[in-house]
């Protein structure tokens, strides 16, 4: 499990004395934690790599999003502080497909479903998120099914 692999290299980052990267590690914790206690479980799901999957990706989006604030202000320095933390957070997410393999998914799905006009993109939206949300950045993926759609 993601979590399992993330406290894993906490206490390595702990042992070798990476601080930049047990800070980024930490950051991670407590977003799942908070996710946790949002979702009142108290502990982990039995399969909890969708819900760790998802708060990551929002992690990464976060930083993305900041990273281009900071470098149209002018702020390098801190922009380089968050790239770094986006490197360490997308190595426990899964594998992304590649573009070419996400439009064919998303080409089947739209097949499957008969969707055949932007009013039906909810429902492929949803469908695409369900088999494969932890995949695909969902953003680019909700061009790729309007560019399917139309």
């Amino acid at each position: 499990m993601i979590r399992d692999d993330i406290k894993a290299a906490q206490v390595s980052a702990m042992k070798s004395g990476e601080k930049a990267r047990l800070g980024t590690i930490r950051l991670m914790l407590a977003k799942i934690k908070d996710r946790d206690i949002e979702l009142r479980t108290g502990t982990a799901p039995a399969d909890d790599d969708v819900l760790v999957t998802d708060v990551l990706q929002k992690m990464v989006k976060q930083r993305r999003e900041s990273i281009a604030m900071y470098e149209q202000g002018g702020r390098q320095e801190l922009a380089d502080i968050e790239a770094a933390e986006v490197v360490v957070i997308e190595e426990f997410l899964p594998a992304q497909l590649s573009e070419a393999d996400a439009t064919a998914a998303i080409k089947a799905i739209v097949d499957e479903l008969g969707a055949t006009s932007v009013k039906d993109m909810g429902r492929v939206m949803a469908a695409v998120k369900d088999r494969h949300g932890s995949q695909l950045d969902m953003s680019k993926a909700s061009g790729w099914v309007k560019a399917a759609l139309s």
